[in-house]
């Protein structure tokens, strides 16, 4: 008899995941918690530890090759003279997203026969509090046993109950799609090459569809005269890169953001059609576009407003880091509220980002550059004297808030960002 562990749900929409490595062969003996694959799924690389203790029976993926959540991947042995392959329930890997609450969890029915699909984490929490698994309702994403099943199960001696599913007008929205006519043979007219659309390009083509169709995207911009700051940057840079960071406008900008965003909490909110609802949400976790050699990814940094410049600046310079090597976690990639991005280090000017959906707003910035700018003196004359001014653009769900908030917002930003003690000052 064996047992195959196939591609679980790991949640936020990954459907498939292409196998980055093969850490075992047929033959081999592993234990429970040992690595025997390396996957990239939407936007990060992802360590799958084995789920079994036994000897691998066949493996059936190699590097390169496309799986899609519930194929079978490696044969395990599971006990007895081992026969035909025999796919089991899936078992989930012990990645964070796994063990994230669902904003809507989908309860599953009854009790699971067979081995019930928890992270290795679970597992061993259930072990110490002496929980049978079997005896628990999951109510994560995919029929998955949470840590929070697992202590409720403890506590009172009978499983949670997952709140039943909203029910009210629907969220679907009619779409009058066009299929995408077809393409010509390009390689009539010269040499071609062809690439595979997938992982992290494939993931925000998907990413961008659902943002620009389900939400009416409007542009407020303006410019922000950052001399001061930019001044305040340089006299403090390097004391942060002692520390092990790095002082970036975009770590002025996220503060910034984090106090328009307490200022005015309808740019920190989600729309729930569903429920006929917004989702005010109370923690700012602002999500920051990092340009790798992969594309675009965009980890989250929490609870931006607790934080200092200096905490920040260090944070986010090893996010980046962490992002840039693939060594980013799923769990850090979830969970955003606002998104920033900055186009000024390549140096952009004015542009229109796309919403993070289902965020409902994201800040943009450009390259600031010195430009001749009419100065108000301290005489009441105004002088032509050069000033650093950057772009700065903000796009908004035009559902949730109106062009008015967005002036406003904006105006909370740019006073942030033209004066170094405003910016001190102002967080709130």
């Amino acid at each position: 008899m064996s047992r195959s562990f196939v591609l679980p749900d790991l949640g936020e929409g990954v459907h498939e995941a292409e196998v980055l490595a093969v850490h075992v062969a047929a033959g081999q003996q592993v234990k429970e918690g040992d690595l025997i694959l390396d996957i990239e799924t939407d936007k990060a690389a992802v360590e799958i530890p084995s789920p079994f203790t036994g000897k691998v029976v066949q493996v059936l993926v190699k590097a390169g090759d496309l799986a899609k959540v519930g194929d079978a991947m490696i044969v395990f042995e599971n006990g007895g003279e081992v026969g035909a392959a025999k796919q089991s329930t899936p078992v989930f890997p012990s990645v964070a997203a796994a063990e994230k609450k669902q904003m809507s969890p989908a309860p599953v029915a009854g009790k699971l026969s067979g081995t019930a699909p928890a992270a290795p984490a679970t597992r061993r929490l259930a072990r110490e509090l002496g929980v049978d698994l079997q005896q628990v309702t999951p109510t994560g994403a995919g029929g998955l046993v949470t840590a929070e099943d697992v202590r409720a199960f403890a506590a009172t001696g009978k499983e949670i109950v997952a709140p039943p599913p909203v029910t009210g007008t629907p969220a679907v929205i009619e779409s009058f799609s066009v299929p995408a006519p077809v393409l010509p043979d390009f390689a009539q007219w010269g040499v071609i090459e062809r690439r595979p659309f997938r992982s992290i390009r494939r993931a925000t083509a998907r990413q961008m569809v659902t943002a620009w169709s389900q939400i009416p995207h409007v542009t407020s911009q303006d410019t922000v005269d950052i001399t001061r700051l930019e001044a305040f940057r340089q006299k403090h840079k390097e004391e942060i890169k002692a520390a092990g960071g790095r002082l970036t406008l975009t770590v002025f900008a996220m503060k910034a953001a984090a106090t328009a965003l307490k200022v005015y909490p309808m740019f920190n909110s989600s729309l729930d059609l569903a429920a006929q609802e917004i989702v005010v949400k109370k923690y700012f976790n602002i999500g920051v576009a990092v340009d790798t050699e992969d594309g675009l990814i965009v980890p989250v940094l929490r609870d931006v407003d607790r934080k200092s410049i200096r905490e920040l600046a260090i944070e986010l310079h090893k996010c980046v880091q962490r992002t840039r090597s693939r060594k980013v976690g799923l769990e850090e990639l979830q969970g955003g509220t606002f998104t920033i991005t900055n186009a000024g280090a390549m140096g952009g000017g004015f542009f229109t980002p796309i919403i993070n959906y289902p965020q409902v707003a994201i800040l943009g910035f450009g390259h600031g550059r010195m430009q001749p700018a009419a100065v108000l003196m301290d005489d009441g004359r105004y002088e032509i004297v050069p000033r650093l001014l950057m772009p700065v653009v903000l796009c908004f769900d035009h559902r949730v808030v109106d062009g008015a908030d967005s002036i406003r917002f904006m105006k909370v930003v740019i006073e942030a960002l033209q004066d170094p003690e405003e910016l001190l000052m102002s967080m709130i």
